[in-house]
């Protein structure tokens, strides 16, 4: 394996784990939205913001993982999907901006019409930011950013039906992830929730599998290349897994096994996301392959002894602040001086 692959699978390491846990936060936030009144999904509010609490900013590590290398290892690369892209990458920035904003101002409001109208921000920024980033990532697969300094289209790029499934993907995907991850934490903290989450994350999954089979006869007519890229063996065998997982998956939500389903859900998606990979290697965009869009060798070299050490220090933080998250109190004693209890305005 050369440098610039060793990268390369550095970075789709990287997306996957943000499509994973990222995708299961913005999930989070899409069940918060139909969660019901203020009082009325009060409680299943409570559980989602305790589960989603220690990932919730720090999740973003991994997007930021995969920029910086991208940047750096693949500088024509970065630069052609940043400018032809700008306007979804842009949203979606600006999405999780306000999502962040949103819940943060949230849990400090004293009034209920405060929490309503920060909590409305926060779930609608939930659902929009990761159809934005799908439909960013359907551009790239349809082939709709070629290299060069905004040489694609600004609008058609990322407007399209392989990017508009895509979009809708992303969001499918993140919700079926935070509701199967919901069924855990509502068995362990609140069991009254756990039948809930789990007809939502019954639901989502079938919905994804329905979408993810449309979304196949829909690259076939917009995204030729990447259908052929679909059909070499390793990319068959990941999309083969990925199904066998789904159809796993909502065996086991049946059979309430809620811990093993969260591996065999990940797995699902991860196997997408790998198969769509390996359906484009080498070709990073039309026309560019890996090691002709990496940068020299000096700066790979280096590039991946940083990011070794990085991951290092990053895997066994991030474990240990799960574990922290994992064992408090979803409703510890309310300190001395803390809010008062929202009051009606």
């Amino acid at each position: 394996m050369s440098a610039a692959d060793a990268l390369l699978t550095l970075i789709w390491a990287a997306v996957t784990a943000y499509a994973l846990l990222g995708g299961a936060d913005f999930g989070g936030g899409v069940w918060d939205l139909f969660s019901g009144g203020a009082r009325r999904g009060a409680r299943r509010r409570s559980l989602i913001e305790h589960s989603i609490g220690p990932v919730w900013e720090a999740n973003h590590v991994w997007l930021i993982f995969a920029l910086v290398l991208t940047w750096t290892g693949f500088p024509s690369v970065f630069a052609a999907i940043a400018s032809t892209l700008y306007i979804p990458l842009t949203l979606a920035a600006l999405g999780i901006i306000g999502r962040g904003a949103g819940f943060a101002f949230r849990k400090v409001s004293t009034t209920v019409a405060r929490q309503r109208l920060f909590g409305a921000v926060f779930a609608l920024c939930s659902l929009i930011t990761p159809f934005f980033l799908g439909a960013a990532a359907g551009g790239i697969a349809s082939g709709r950013v070629p290299p060069g300094i905004a040489a694609g289209h600004p609008i058609t790029s990322w407007v399209n039906p392989t990017s508009l499934v895509a979009g809708m993907l992303a969001v499918g995907v993140g919700a079926y992830l935070a509701a199967v991850f919901l069924t855990w934490d509502a068995q362990r903290d609140d069991p009254d929730l756990v039948a809930g989450f789990r007809r939502r994350a019954v639901a989502a999954g079938t919905g994804v599998g329905v979408l993810a089979a449309v979304g196949l006869v829909v690259v076939a007519h917009d995204a030729p290349g990447l259908e052929r890229g679909l059909r070499t063996a390793p990319a068959v065998v990941l999309v083969g897994m990925s199904l066998v997982a789904g159809f796993v998956s909502l065996g086991l939500l049946s059979a309430r096994r809620y811990l093993a389903v969260r591996l065999t859900a990940g797995l699902a998606a991860a196997t997408v996301i790998w198969g769509w990979g390996l359906a484009e290697y080498p070709r990073l965009l039309p026309g560019l392959s890996v090691h002709e869009a990496a940068a020299v060798p000096a700066v790979l070299h280096t590039t991946l002894a940083v990011s070794v050490v990085g991951i290092l220090l990053l895997i066994p933080s991030l474990g240990w602040l799960f574990l922290l998250f994992q064992h408090a109190a979803r409703h510890p004693p309310r300190p001395a001086g803390s809010p008062p209890v929202p009051r009606q305005e």
